[in-house]
């Protein structure tokens, strides 16, 4: 009986491990994509005075940066236009 319970424990001890290595490599993933999300691109915008008046108005307004509402109004431009396709 004690030989069936060290071979079921053995098994045990085997999923567990595989388990943990399964756990370390998705946190591994999460980490690259996680990074890569944190990677910004630069991009040159050439905006009327009156646009970005309005729009600095309107980030102070919801309390973000002028760009950080030029992003955030990207993405929800991006996020609508995904929902319609």
């Amino acid at each position: 009986m004690s030989d069936q319970l060290q071979e079921k424990e053995e098994q045990l001890q085997k999923r567990l491990k595989k388990i943990a290595e399964m756990e370390q490599e998705i946190k591994e993933r999460e980490k690259k994509l996680s990074d890569k999300e944190k990677a910004r691109k630069q991009v040159v915008l050439r905006l009327s005075p009156s646009l970005w008046a309005d729009l600095a108005e309107w980030a102070e307004e919801d309390f973000r940066s002028i760009n950080g509402q030029v992003e955030y109004l990207l993405a929800e431009a991006v996020k609508k236009r995904k929902k319609q396709q």
